[in-house]
């Protein structure tokens, strides 16, 4: 029925927000703690050889 479609249209739309609100919070976390990585910035080695 054309109410079923609506509401499957809308349970769609809020699982999208929500996924985007989560990844924008886990964002804003990372930043917080320090873990967010400039994406204009290389990545440092895990390991550089050695190790200290």
């Amino acid at each position: 029925t054309e109410a079923r479609m609506s509401r499957e249209a809308w349970v769609r739309a809020t699982d999208v927000s929500d996924l985007v609100h989560g990844e924008a919070q886990v964002a804003t976390l990372q930043g917080q703690q320090g873990l967010a990585r400039d994406p204009t910035q290389p990545e440092p080695p895990e390991e550089a050889g050695g190790g200290a």
